[in-house]
C-alpha cells in the first residue's frame, strides 16, 4: 500500500482526507500540531492514522516524510520550502495548494535531480483557475487563435440565504490568511499598459463585476498577474488580470481597516484594553472625544456611513475586553471577525470563479469566451471551499502515485497531463464550468 502523509488538519482538509481514504490501496496519515483535529478527520477509518507533529520538530518531520510515499503540505506556506527540502532529500513527491514562492521555485533543479514532482497551486485559486484557463487557451490555439485578453475573478462567499451580516462575508478558511491577502500590492496588464497598485491602495482599486444569475460584486486585483502571461504562454495578450471577488461594500470597508492600522502585525501588550481603548490607541485619540466621532474624523467619512456601521457591528467600538492580552492588531481583528463572521449550522458557502478571454482568429474574427464555475457547499456537510481546494490536491495525489503524472521538478497545473484528468474528475463530482462564447 502507498502511504500518504498529510501535514495539517485545517478547515479545508476533510474532503482531501476522505477522498484518499476511499482509495483501495492508500494508507493516510494526518499529522497536526493539534492531534484532536487529525483524529476527527480520520474518524476511525482502518486505513487512517492521526499523529501529533509540530513542524518545528525537524527530526520528527524528517522521519514522517522518509516513511511516506508522498507528502501533502496543508500548513502555512512559509513551511513549504523546508518540507520540500526534506522531500528532495528522501526522493518523495510533494503536493501543496499554495503559491510557488521564490525559495520553492529555487528547488526546481534539486527536485528534478531527485526524480520527484513538487506540485504547487493545485487547489481552487490557485489551482482550478489555472487548469480551466489552460484548457481554454489550448483550445483557442488548436483552432489557430491567439489570446488577446484574459481576466479572472474568484471569490468564496456566503450563499445568498446565508449572507446575513453587514460584511457580506463569512470565513470558510483562515481569517488571518484572508486579511493578510489585503496587505499585498498588485500588478497587472490592462490594454497593453502595466499597472501597479501599492498595498495601501489595493481596496481603492476595485471594479463592479456582474455574474449572470447572481448579480453584481466587487472585484479587485490579486497579487502579481504579470508572471502568468509567461506561465500560461499567452505573450500575445494585451490584458492579464487575476482578481478576487467580494460582495458590495467589502472593499470600501477593508480600505478603512487598512488605513486604521488594523492589519498591523507588530506584537504589543494589550493588558486591560477594551475594543474601544484599542481603537483609540490606533487613532492616537484622547479619551474625551466620542469614539464614533473620532473614528469618523480619523477616517474622513460620515458617522452614519456603512463603514462605521460595519465596524460598530463588529464590536470594535464596544467596551468588551480584547480576546488577547498580547498580540498584533491583525490577531485581534482576525479573532473578532472569526467570532462574528462564522457560518451557522447548515448554512452554505458559495464559490464563484469566472474567466473571460478575448480570442482573435485568422480573418479578423474575435471571440469573447466566458467560463464560469458556481459551486455551493453541502448543508451540514463539506463547504464548497473545502471541496474545491482539497479535491484537486487529492486527485493529483492519486494520479502521481498511480504514475499518471510523470513530470519532475517544481510545477503548477498548466500542462495537459495534469489538468485534463483532474478537470474531468471534478466534472464528475459536479464541480464544473459553464462556457459561453460570443463574437465581438
Amino acid at each position: 500500500m502507498k502511504k500518504v502523509l498529510i501535514l495539517g488538519a485545517g478547515l479545508v482538509a476533510k474532503p482531501l482526507v476522505r477522498y484518499l481514504l476511499d482509495q483501495p490501496d492508500f494508507k493516510v496519515e494526518v499529522a497536526s500540531r493539534t492531534v484532536s483535529k487529525a483524529v476527527k478527520l480520520i474518524d476511525n477509518h482502518p486505513d487512517g492514522e492521526a499523529k501529533e507533529l509540530n513542524l518545528k520538530n525537524e527530526e520528527g518531520l524528517k522521519k514522517e516524510i522518509a516513511d511516506s510515499d508522498i507528502v501533502i503540505s496543508m500548513v502555512p506556506y512559509s513551511f513549504h520550502p523546508k518540507v520540500a527540502q526534506f522531500c528532495i532529500d528522501n526522493s518523495k513527491h510533494m503536493v501543496t495548494t499554495s503559491y510557488v514562492s521564490e525559495p520553492m521555485q529555487n528547488l526546481d533543479n534539486d527536485a528534478k535531480n531527485a526524480g520527484i514532482l513538487i506540485l504547487n497551486e493545485i487547489g481552487l485559486d490557485p489551482g482550478i483557475d489555472h487548469m480551466e484557463a489552460m484548457r481554454i487557451i489550448h483550445n483557442v490555439e488548436e483552432k489557430g487563435g491567439k489570446i488577446k485578453g484574459f481576466t479572472s475573478y474568484c471569490g468564496g462567499l456566503p450563499a445568498s440565504e446565508a449572507n446575513t451580516n453587514p460584511f457580506g462575508y463569512k470565513f470558510s478558511w483562515s481569517p488571518i490568511g484572508v486579511l493578510l491577502a489585503g496587505k499585498n500590492s498588485a500588478q497587472y496588464l490592462k490594454d497593453g499598459q502595466e499597472v501597479s497598485i501599492p498595498a495601501e491602495n489595493l481596496f481603492a482599486n476595485f471594479s463592479p463585476i456582474t455574474i449572470e444569475g447572481l448579480g453584481e460584486f466587487e472585484g479587485y486585483p490579486n497579487r502579481d498577474s504579470l508572471p502568468y502571461i509567461q506561465l500560461y504562454g499567452i505573450q500575445s495578450t494585451e490584458t492579464m488580470l487575476r482578481g478576487t471577488l467580494r460582495n458590495k461594500g467589502w472593499c470600501s470597508t477593508l480600505k478603512k481597516i487598512f488605513d486604521l492600522g488594523l492589519l498591523d502585525q507588530e506584537e504589543k501588550d494589550w493588558e486591560g484594553f477594551s475594543y474601544r481603548d484599542f481603537l483609540r490607541h490606533l487613532m492616537n485619540n484622547p479619551e474625551e472625544q466620542d469614539v464614533k466621532k473620532a473614528l469618523s474624523s480619523h477616517l474622513n467619512i460620515e458617522e452614519d456611513s456603512d463603514v462605521i456601521m460595519r465596524l460598530e457591528w463588529l464590536g470594535l467600538l464596544s467596551d468588551d475586553t480584547l480576546p488577547v492580552t498580547k498580540g498584533s492588531a491583525l490577531d485581534i481583528l482576525g479573532a473578532r471577525m472569526l467570532e462574528k463572521l462564522q457560518y451557522g449550522e447548515g448554512e452554505r458557502d458559495m464559490i464563484i470563479l469566472q474567466h473571460q478571454f478575448i480570442a482573435s482568429y485568422p480573418e479578423s474574427k474575435k471571440e469573447k469566451i466566458t467560463s464560469t464555475l458556481i459551486d455551493f457547499g453541502i448543508p451540514k456537510g463539506d463547504s464548497s471551499m473545502a471541496r474545491t481546494v482539497g479535491l484537486p490536491a487529492a486527485i493529483a495525489t492519486r494520479l502521481i502515485l498511480e504514475g499518471k503524472i510523470a513530470v519532475t521538478g517544481v510545477h503548477i497545473p498548466v500542462i495537459p497531463q495534469i489538468y485534463i484528468p483532474i478537470l474531468q474528475e471534478l466534472k464528475e463530482m459536479e464541480i464544473a464550468f459553464t462556457e459561453k462564447r460570443e463574437d465581438v
